[in-house]
Formats: C-alpha cells, structure tokens, sequence
C-alpha cells in the first residue's frame, strides 16, 4: 500500500511548495537526532524526512497524487529511503537548511534539457443545442509546438549540447553555510545551465535552444452530447510541448453554455414556463412545446389546472453522458386572468358564478393544505433563498 506522505508532513494534497517545506522544516526542527535523541522521535525523522524528499520532487509528487509510491520500486536506498548520512536520508538538509548536507548521498543527478510540457486551458462557448446534440469545434489554439528546424535539440545545425562548466555536469552549485550544527554543505541550481547539467554553444536559429516554439495552430475538438457549463473535455497531448522537446501536455477545452430563451437548465432537466388562459385551465387544452431535440411535442394540460402546478414531459430534457438516458422537460403553468372583460364576457362570467354560490373568497388558515405550498414559497422569498 503506498505511503499517505502528505499525512506524514500534516498537509493536504493541494498543499503549495512553500506550505510542504514549512512543514518539514517545523517538523525537523522537532525530531532531528540532534536536538531529540528519542528513538520513536529518530524513527519519526526519517520519515517525514522521505516524505519532504517526495513532495518536493514534482516528478515524484505526480506519482503520489495518482495513487502511486515513489519510493516502492526500490530505487530510493535502504529501507525505501533514499541517500546516505543520518540513517540514508538523502537530501535532509535541503529543506531544513535551505540546500543539502555534505554526507547526506552526494549531488542530485541533472534534470536534464527534456521535460514535459504543460496542460493548456481553452474555453468555448456553446449553445444550449449543441449541448444537447453533441458538436466538433474548430478552434484555434496558441500554444508551444516542436520547433520544426532542430526538432527540439535545441543545436543549430550538427551542433552538440555540452558539459557545464559551472557546475560540471552536476546540475548544481554547492556552498558552506554555518549553522548550529557546525558547517552545512547547501546546493541550488546552476545559474548557467538551470539545472540541465550541460549547455548548447551554438543554439538553433528559430527555437534559440529551447527545442519549441510558439505557433497558432488549428484543432477539431469533438464535445460529446449532455455537456454543461464549467466541464471540461480533455484532448491528449494536444497542450505545450516541454523544454527540450519533452512530451506535450493535455488541452482542457471548458464548456460556456450560453442561455436559451426558452428553457433554464437544472442538472439534465430542463425547465420553461407556459402561460394558459383563464379558460383553458379550467376546461382543459393542449400545447405544442417546441423541444430541444424532439421538435414540437404536444402537452397535455389536463381540466381544473392549478396557478404553479408543473406538467412533465417525461425523457424530453437533456441527454445523461455515456448513459444513452435522459432527463425530462418541466412546464411551469402560469394561469392568466383577463384584467379586462367587455359587456358580454362579464355577464357570462356572472352567470358562472351564479351556479357556483357556495364558493366565496374567503381567508384561509396558513396550515391548510391547499395553502402550503404557497406559504412555503414566500417564506422562501422572504428569507432570500
């Protein structure tokens, strides 16, 4: 089972560089054989010693955050901890010192010149149809491609990289530091050659030796049916190609869903309102909905339809993704009272009434049932939710 190396440090996984190194560097302050002699506490050491070792590594991070260890395939010294000094600690002293002690496991090796490009982010912005039905977008991209004329060595010509002189190949510099516990070997990365461990003295003409450029280039991006807003589909190896000519990173492409006139969208469910006359509630009618992917649909609006009540199209609303399902289309009825009546339509609305006298306005108890939902709904007004 892989090690919980953040659990060790007392960090979450979204923890920064900066927040990581504090951690250790408290931690050390606290275990170090120096300063507690325990041996539960020099045990403790080690360990959060590894686990800063790990984290700080953003290569080796990658492996912990999917799931993996590091330090498992034995490559990382005895007892999966890597280096040499203080019971194989490896570079201890870089976090707690700010570099790495002189019997902590010799230099790091150099990173080299090649390493993986970045993730790149593009946002598009969709119709409420094309979300439904699923649609390819040209878009266009700027990103870091490989340079065409050194094909990402970097050299002009049949040029080649060579040894730093700064730091020899090693990929860093070293210096003394004083501290409390007598003199510290410290390292950082070669100014020179930023850690790659070697130079190019005749650079490419186009790339200038970084073995990429940037370029505008044009890509296909198929969205698949049920998208919503703030997904993202992701495009392998589509983003920045690395340094060096390193393998290109992924292009996240984020779905903008513009609004519809017609319908609001709640999850897969879509919603919309239509406003009925007076009449036709009371009587009963039929309405032609004009659907997203359906086209014209009747709805039924059955007789004696309520102000608020909500008629469903059932499996008429947005497509689930992968799941071949979909959601179903709520009407909101809005019944419309006529506001103005000429002679003949007041008589009859009179003779109505006339046949129905034990029906009066009347003031209802607000825990009646026929009152609930409307109570429920002003309160949620009123309290802004």
């Amino acid at each position: 089972m892989a090690r919980d190396y953040y659990g060790l440090l007392g960090v979450s996984k979204n923890a920064s560089d900066q927040e990581i190194k504090r951690a250790y560097r408290k931690l050390a302050r606290e275990l170090h054989p120096d300063v507690n002699p325990d041996e539960t506490a020099q045990a403790r050491f080690k360990e959060v010693s590894a686990a800063y070792e790990v984290l700080s590594d953003p290569e080796r991070r990658r492996i912990v955050d999917m799931g993996g260890d590091p330090l498992e395939s034995g490559g990382g010294g005895g007892g999966g901890f890597s280096g040499a000094g203080f019971g194989g600690l490896g570079d201890v002293f870089e976090a707690f010192f700010g570099g790495m002690n002189s019997s902590g496991g010799g230099a790091r090796k150099p990173r080299g010149r090649v390493q993986p490009g970045s993730d790149s982010l593009l946002r598009t912005r969709l119709s409420l149809a094309e979300c439904a039905v699923g649609v390819t977008k040209h878009l266009t991209v700027d990103t870091a491609v490989l340079c065409d004329n050194c094909h990402g060595a970097g050299t002009n010509g049949k040029s080649k990289p060579v040894r730093c002189e700064t730091c020899g190949g090693a990929g860093e510099v070293q210096s003394v530091q004083r501290s409390f516990l007598g003199q510290v070997l410290t390292s950082r990365p070669c100014p020179t050659c930023r850690g790659a461990g070697e130079t190019i003295p005749d650079p490419c003409n186009k790339c200038g030796g970084d073995g990429r450029v940037r370029a505008r280039r044009e890509i296909a991006a198929p969205i698949p049916a049920g998208v919503a807003n703030g997904m993202r589909v992701r495009l392998a190896a589509q983003g920045e190609v690395g340094p060096g000519g390193g393998h290109a990173g992924d292009l996240y492409v984020e779905i903008v869903e513009q609004p519809h006139d017609v319908f609001v969208r709640d999850g897969d469910d879509l919603h919309c309102t239509i406003r009925v006359p007076m009449v036709d509630a009371a009587l009963g009618t039929t309405v032609v909905v004009d659907t997203i992917l359906d086209g014209p649909t009747e709805l039924t609006i059955p007789p004696g339809t309520q102000p608020g009540e909500v008629s469903t199209l059932r499996g008429h609303g947005m497509p689930r993704l992968r799941s071949g399902t979909r959601g179903d289309l709520l009407a909101h009825l809005d019944i419309v009272v006529p506001t103005k009546l000429d002679h003949k339509q007041t008589e009859l609305l009179r003779k109505y009434k006339g046949t129905r006298d034990r029906e009066n306005a009347e003031v209802m108890s607000a825990q009646s049932e026929h009152n609930s939902g409307l109570f429920a709904r002003l309160r949620a007004s009123f309290s802004g939710r």
